[in-house]
């Protein structure tokens, strides 16, 4: 149960420790991550419930919370359109820096 939660909860546990440590600066820039945000959220929303609706999509009952949106679209499904960009973000960014500390760019 709740698996679907567990694993975005690992992947931003996996990613979001780069931003003290690399002092990455995503987080601080939250307009320009919301520029990023904003347009997966709708495009991939909207692909989603339209296939829901179709019927060429569907969710585990069991495997998430059990909170569900209009048109059929568990919250853990919005929520992973938030962390995985935020997720790729932050290992570019570290990326980046680690980079950018070696002289190489």
């Amino acid at each position: 149960m709740y698996a679907y939660l567990a694993v975005l909860l690992g992947c931003l546990l996996c990613a979001l420790w780069l931003e003290p440590v690399l002092r990455v600066g995503v987080l601080r820039q939250w307009r320009r991550l919301l520029v990023v945000a904003v347009p997966v959220v709708l495009v991939f929303g909207a692909w989603d419930l339209a296939a829901i609706a179709a019927g060429h999509w569907s969710f585990d009952h069991r495997q998430v919370l059990g909170v569900w949106l209009p048109g059929g679209m568990p919250l853990e499904e919005l929520l992973f359109f938030l962390a995985v960009p935020l997720c790729a973000i932050l290992g570019f960014e570290a990326v980046r820096k680690v980079l950018d500390r070696a002289g190489r760019s």
